[in-house]
C-alpha cells in the first residue's frame, strides 16, 4: 500500500493530490477495481467519487459507478472536471425506494468489486419507525441486485454514525439506557429502535447469502465536515451560508447556540478521512483480514470547541463575531434566517455563484439542533488505529479547507 498516500492523506492534502492529478497526463493501467458508490452526491460519497480515481490510491487503478437519486447538480463540474475523472466515474440516476428500478439499473452491472454505501433517507425527525423502513428498503434493494450478480464482489463497506451510541433525536432522555462517551465500538445496541442497526442486519444477511465470499465493514462517523449542499447534516455549508448572509445584513455573526455547546468539547470527522477509512478498509490485505468484518469509528483524533472555530469562520467571510452572550441573548437560527430567502438570491446574485435556492445550502433547524445543548461527539480511535488505519486531521485545518472547497466551488462567496 502506498505510504505517500497514507502520509498526503494523513495531512489532508487530498485537495492537493486532486489538483497534482488533474493537471498530470498519464497513461491508465487496466482496471483493478470496480465501484459502486452509493449516495455520490452526498457528504461522504463525493469525497469517495474525489479520491478513488486517483493514480496512487489503494487497490486501484479504479473505475466508478457514482449512484445518486437526482442528476447531478451544478456544482459537480467544479469539484469534479472532466479533464481528471470523466474516463473512470459513471453517473447512474435511480431513486433507491423504487426497488424495480434499482434491480434494473444494477444488475447489468456485473464487474463490480467493491460497494461503498454512503446513502441517506430521512423522511421524519420525529418518526423513527419511517426512518428504519426506508433505510433499510434501500440498502436490501441495492445488496439484493448486487451481490448475486457480481462474481468478483469482494467487499461492502456501510457508513453510518454515531446516533449508533446516542440513539435517534426522538430517544433522548426517553430511553432506559445510554452510552456514555467517549464511545467504542463494542458497546451494545440501545434499547430503542435506531435503522442503523436494522442497516446492519441487513447487510450481514446479504453477505451471508454471498456464501462467505464477501466481506463487510461499518463506519460510523462523528459529526461530519465536508462539501455536499445536497447534504441536510452538512454543517459547514449551513454556517458558511449563516456568515455569508450576515455579512450582506451588516450584522455580527452570532452565536445561535448553548453554553454547552460553545465550551464544550467535541470531535468532527473530515469527509475526506471518512472515504479514506473505507477505501483502507475494502482494500487492505493482512493475513488475518483484519480490517474484514468489522466496525470502525471515523474521526479526525483530535478535540476542538466550537469557541474555536467560530473566529475562523468569521473570518473568512470578513464579518464581526459574537460568542455566547447567556440565555436571554440566544437566537435559533430558524428564526433569526427566516424569510432571507431574497437576501440569498442577492447574494448568488453579486457574487456570481452556483444557482441555488437557500433551502438547498442551509438546514437551520439541524444547526439549532446541533448547537441547543452540550452533545458530546466524542469516540475513540483506538480500535482503527490498533487495526492499522492511521489517518488523522486537524479539525481547525478540515473546517478551514472545507470553507475553501465551498468558496471555490462557488456555492459561498
Amino acid at each position: 500500500m502506498s505510504m505517500s498516500w497514507w502520509w498526503r492523506g494523513a495531512i489532508g492534502a487530498t485537495r492537493r493530490r486532486q489538483d497534482e492529478h488533474a493537471t498530470a497526463t498519464t497513461e491508465r493501467r487496466p482496471f483493478q477495481s470496480v465501484a459502486l458508490v452509493v449516495g455520490c452526491t452526498g457528504i461522504v460519497g463525493a469525497s469517495l467519487v474525489d479520491i478513488l480515481p486517483l493514480p496512487d490510491t489503494p487497490g486501484g487503478p479504479w473505475k466508478v459507478y457514482a449512484l445518486s437519486r437526482r442528476p447531478l447538480p451544478p456544482w459537480w463540474q467544479y469539484r469534479h472536471p472532466p479533464s481528471s475523472s470523466s474516463s473512470v466515474v459513471t453517473h447512474l440516476q435511480v431513486d433507491l425506494t423504487d426497488s424495480a428500478a434499482v434491480a434494473k439499473t444494477l444488475t447489468p452491472l456485473t464487474d463490480i468489486t467493491h460497494v461503498f454505501y454512503a446513502a441517506l433517507s430521512a423522511p421524519s425527525t420525529v418518526d423513527e419507525a419511517k426512518n428504519r423502513e426506508a433505510n433499510s428498503a434501500m440498502l436490501r434493494s441495492v445488496l439484493a441486485a448486487v451481490v448475486p450478480n457480481c462474481p468478483r464482489l469482494r467487499h461492502v463497506c456501510l457508513q453510518t454514525g454515531t446516533k449508533h451510541y446516542m440513539g435517534p433525536p426522538a430517544s433522548f432522555g426517553r430511553r432506559t439506557t445510554a452510552h456514555d462517551p467517549p464511545y467504542t465500538e463494542d458497546m451494545p445496541r440501545l434499547d430503542w429502535p435506531n435503522f442503523y442497526y436494522d442497516q446492519e442486519d441487513v447487510l450481514l444477511d446479504a453477505v451471508a447469502a454471498g456464501a462467505g465470499a464477501v466481506t463487510w465493514s461499518v463506519h460510523r462517523p462523528s459529526l461530519v465536515f465536508g462539501f455536499s449542499p445536497r447534504s441536510a447534516m452538512n454543517v459547514v455549508c449551513s454556517l458558511c451560508v449563516y456568515a455569508a448572509i450576515c455579512r450582506k445584513d451588516g450584522v455580527p455573526l452570532q452565536w445561535p447556540g448553548s453554553l454547552g455547546a460553545w465550551e464544550g468539547f467535541s470531535n468532527a470527522s473530515d469527509a475526506d478521512l471518512v472515504a479514506e477509512q473505507q477505501v483502507w478498509a475494502a482494500v487492505v490485505d493482512h493475513p488475518m483480514g483484519m480490517a474484514k468484518n468489522e466496525a470502525f469509528n471515523c474521526s479526525n483524533g483530535d478535540v476542538f470547541r466550537w469557541r474555536q472555530l467560530w473566529p475562523i469562520l468569521a473570518g473568512r467571510f470578513g464579518v464581526e463575531w459574537a460568542g455566547y452572550r447567556g440565555e436571554e441573548n440566544r437566537v435559533k437560527l430558524v428564526d433569526a434566517m427566516a424569510g432571507k430567502e431574497p437576501v440569498w438570491a442577492e447574494i448568488v446574485e453579486e457574487s456570481q455563484l452556483v444557482p441555488t435556492q437557500l433551502h438547498e445550502v442551509a438546514n437551520w433547524w439541524f444547526v439549532d439542533a446541533l448547537f441547543c445543548a452540550k452533545w458530546e461527539f466524542l469516540d475513540s480511535m483506538n480500535k482503527s488505529k490498533e487495526h492499522g488505519f492511521l489517518g488523522f486531521r486537524n479539525t481547525a485545518k478540515s473546517f478551514d479547507n472545507w470553507i475553501d472547497k465551498m468558496k471555490a466551488c462557488k456555492i459561498v462567496p
